[in-house]
C-alpha cells in the first residue's frame, strides 16, 4: 500500500506499546519521548493502543503527560488517562468465557483472567512470572478459575511457551468462536481473547469520530497480529521494522524498529517535518 503523506495533516496518533513504542527494557527511549511530546505540543492527539491492562498502560501515559482516552485490552476497555472515566467496556460474554476457561483447565493451560482491571490466575507459576516481568502488575491466585468466574472478563490471555501450540489453539478457537470473539496472537507465546467488538481498529475509529476526525487524519503504529485492523483503519498504517511479515504487508509505511526509535523516526518524518 502507498500513502501520499504530503497532502495529509495528521491529528491523531495511536501507538502500540510492546515491541513498538517500548524498547527491550519496556521503556520509552528519550528520543521517542521527546518526539511524542513535540507532537502533542503541535496539537496532535497521541493515545496508546495496547493489549495491556489499563493499569499497566497508565504509567506510560503519565510519563508522556497524556490526558486522553487510552485504548487498552485490545480495545475492550477505553478509559481516560487522568480522570479514569470509562468511555467503553465490552467484556467477553460469560458463557464463552466459561467454556474457554473449562477447556483450558482441562488441558492444563495457563490462563490470565482480567476482571475490573485486576488480574486473576489459578496459581503462581512460570507463566505468571513471565507475564509480571512484562506488565509490572500484581495478581490474585484463586484456584479453580471456572468456579471463580461469575462475570464476563474484559480479556482472557492464554500463555503457552511453544508458538506452534499457540497457533494450533488459535485455529481451534477461531473456528468455534469467530463470530463472537476476537482471538489474536500478540507476543509469540500470548493468545489474547476479547469480544468481537473489542479490537484496536474499532476503538481507534470510535475515538477518532468522537473528537471529530476523519480516518485520513489518523496514524496507527504496531508490530503484531492484534494491530492489523488498527493499521488497516488508519489514514496511515505503520509497522515497525521488527513487525510480523503479515503486519508489514498491511502497512502503508515501515519505520525503523522499536530498538531504533521507530516511533520517533515516524513522527519526525510525517508530523514534525
Amino acid at each position: 500500500m502507498g500513502v501520499n503523506s504530503a497532502q495529509m495533516s495528521f491529528k491523531l496518533l495511536a501507538l502500540d506499546l510492546d515491541d513498538t513504542l517500548l524498547n527491550e527494557n519496556n521503556e520509552i527511549s528519550p528520543r521517542n519521548r521527546e518526539a511524542i511530546l513535540e507532537a502533542t505540543r503541535k496539537g496532535v492527539t497521541v493515545t496508546l493502543a495496547t493489549g495491556r491492562m489499563f493499569r499497566s498502560a497508565l504509567p506510560y501515559a503519565e510519563e508522556l503527560g497524556l490526558n486522553v482516552p487510552l485504548i487498552t485490552y485490545h480495545g475492550a476497555m477505553v478509559k481516560t488517562a487522568r480522570t479514569k472515566e470509562e468511555i467503553y467496556h465490552c467484556p467477553v460474554p460469560l458463557e464463552q468465557a466459561r467454556e474457554i476457561t473449562t477447556f483450558a483447565e482441562e488441558e492444563g493451560l495457563h490462563l490470565n483472567l482480567y476482571i475490573n482491571d485486576k488480574l486473576y490466575v489459578r496459581e503462581e507459576n512460570e507463566m505468571t512470572s513471565l507475564y509480571i516481568s512484562i506488565a509490572g502488575v500484581d495478581y490474585t491466585c484463586v484456584g479453580n478459575l471456572t468456579g471463580f468466574l461469575n462475570e464476563g472478563p474484559t480479556k482472557i490471555t492464554v500463555i503457552i511457551k511453544e508458538e506452534r501450540k499457540i497457533q494450533d489453539l488459535w485455529k481451534l478457537l477461531n473456528q468455534k468462536y469467530k463470530d463472537i470473539l476476537f482471538i489474536a496472537q500478540s507476543r509469540p507465546y500470548f493468545l489474547e481473547i476479547t469480544h468481537s467488538r473489542a479490537t484496536k481498529g474499532q476503538a481507534l475509529k470510535s475515538l477518532a469520530e468522537s473528537i471529530g476526525l476523519q480516518k485520513n487524519e489518523t496514524i496507527a503504529v504496531g508490530d503484531s497480529y492484534n494491530d492489523i485492523d488498527m493499521i488497516e483503519y488508519a489514514g496511515m498504517g505503520v509497522a515497525v521494522e521488527n513487525a510480523r511479515e503479515e503486519v508489514k504487508k498491511t502497512a502503508d509505511y515501515i519505520t525503523t524498529s522499536n530498538l531504533d526509535d521507530g516511533v520517533a523516526e515516524l513522527i519526525e518524518k510525517f508530523i514534525l517535518k
